[in-house]
């Protein structure tokens, strides 16, 4: 499979997904609840039936997870070598509160790890690539891409993104270990590219996120010289187990220190 092959048509299709959004975005839009008390709306929907249609024309046959078509089985998933991975709509409270910072996530996942990952900022009209042989860029607008890298050395004060909708004790916790920090709240897998493009050094995620939150922003941070491990410091993988929660993870760009050797109860 030629992974380079597929990057123009799926920005293509996030882009689609992420004029969809948008549309919606500019209306007095309507919120339902989903079984977890999440916000759903006609947003999501609209992006989650263009990119999946657009999947099944691009590979037809390959498997597609979406956060909007439920989780299949474990038993017919884990024979799965290869499968397409989406959040049609990432950061819906943030879309919700139309505060700009929501994303369109596509990511493949071949043996358990992204190979590439698409990311589409809709209001900001940018786009992250990260893909296997070819590394990481940014898309933005109308310009050319460029590759992006994650930052050689780390800032002082650090510079860490976090949550915006999700911060916790443990989070806290950690940062009064971090010494000198600024902390920039930010949400949806913006905090991922913000990384990977060399604009932050950290993102600890000390709290619950869904493999199709994080698979295509990893594979952009990966891609552009960065890690995203989990607290054990092993790389962060997918379709492993029968629930889709993430364990807690740290994304790093600069390693010029040993972050998880922070942690309060390391």
């Amino acid at each position: 499979m030629d992974l380079k092959s597929f990057i123009d048509p799926v920005v293509a299709l996030a882009e689609e997904a992420g004029r969809a959004i948008l549309e919606v975005y500019s209306t007095d839009f309507d919120v339902q609840s989903k079984a977890d008390e999440s916000p759903l709306t006609q947003a999501d929907l609209a992006s989650h039936h263009i990119i999946v249609a657009g999947l099944e024309q691009l590979t037809p046959g390959l498997p597609i997870i979406s956060e909007e078509s439920g989780l299949p089985n474990f038993e017919e998933r884990r024979h799965w070598d290869r499968y397409w991975l989406i959040d049609p709509l990432d950061g819906t409270k943030e879309f919700v509160n139309r505060n700009g910072e929501f994303t369109v996530n596509i990511a493949l996942i071949e043996k358990h790890r992204p190979v590439l990952g698409v990311v589409h900022v809709p209001v900001q009209n940018k786009t992250y690539t990260g893909c296997d042989s070819v590394g990481a860029e940014l898309r933005d607008g109308d310009s050319p891409p460029q590759p992006i890298r994650v930052a050689a050395v780390s800032a002082a004060p650090v510079r860490v993104v976090g949550s915006r909708s999700h911060r916790g004790a443990s989070l806290d916790a950690y940062l009064a270990e971090l010494g000198p920090y600024d902390m920039v709240p930010m949400g949806s897998s913006l905090k991922f590219c913000v990384v990977a493009e060399g604009r932050a050094d950290l993102y600890p995620r000390l709290g619950l996120t869904s493999e199709w939150d994080t698979a295509a922003a990893q594979a952009v941070v990966e891609q552009a010289g960065g890690r995203v491990v989990t607290l054990d410091g092993n790389p962060m993988t997918y379709n492993a187990k029968s629930d889709i929660l993430n364990p807690h993870f740290f994304v790093i760009g600069a390693a010029d220190r040993d972050w998880l050797a922070l942690l309060p109860d390391s």
